[in-house]
Order: C-alpha cells, then sequence, then structure tokens
C-alpha cells in the first residue's frame, strides 16, 4: 500500500512559479504511473498531468508547455513545475499513483491560490 504526501502549495502572484513535491512511502513507485490532479471550488477533478514508469509524460491542453511532470524514483517522489501561473489555476492539487493491478491512490492534496 503506497501513502502519498503532497506539499508545495501556497499563494503565489500571477505569473509565478512553483513546485509541488509528491513524497512515497510504503511502496516504492518504480512501477507505478503517477500523476497531478486538480480541484477547483465547484468543478471536478481533473487531470494536470502524468508520467509513466517509462517516463512518458502527458498534459492537459490548459497547462501544455506552463507545467512539466517529473519523477525521481531514487527518492520516491514525483514533482510538478509549475510556471506562468494564472488565477485559473488556482485549485487542491492532489497526487495520484497507479499501479500496474489498476489500483489507484490519491494523497490529501495540496492548495495552490494564485492572486495577486
Amino acid at each position: 500500500q503506497v501513502q502519498l504526501v503532497e506539499s508545495g502549495g501556497g499563494l503565489v502572484q500571477p505569473g509565478g512559479s512553483r513546485t509541488l513535491s509528491c513524497a512515497a512511502s510504503g511502496s516504492t513507485i518504480m512501477f507505478y504511473t503517477m500523476g497531478w490532479y486538480r480541484q477547483a471550488p465547484g468543478k471536478q477533478r481533473e487531470m494536470v498531468a502524468t508520467i509513466t514508469s517509462t517516463f512518458n509524460t502527458n498534459s492537459s491542453n490548459s497547462v501544455k508547455g506552463r507545467f512539466t511532470i517529473s519523477r525521481d524514483n531514487a527518492k520516491n517522489t514525483v514533482f510538478l513545475h509549475m510556471i506562468s501561473l494564472k488565477p485559473e489555476d488556482t485549485a487542491v492539487y492532489y497526487c495520484n499513483a497507479v499501479s500496474t493491478m489498476g489500483r489507484v491512490h490519491w494523497g490529501q492534496g495540496t492548495q495552490v491560490t494564485v492572486s495577486s
């Protein structure tokens, strides 16, 4: 059973940058597909970016070119590097891990607020 803990959220000015971290414990994430999702108030949770065990990445059109997902298997950690942040990026950001058997794990989320 893998446990996920997100960190790095906070208040950011428009145009600013932030890096979120997702630290995993309980199991190595080496063979997991990892992802970042977000949920804004009154909206459904949406995929932001994913990275497979072979380091293939995918991201939503709304963040393409601004957000980058990466992973460090040695540190059992996944990152979301965010630049050129916009107010519409304000949301709770969740880390997600999907095992090779299709088992899904979620972190508790970290709030990112983009505002001047």
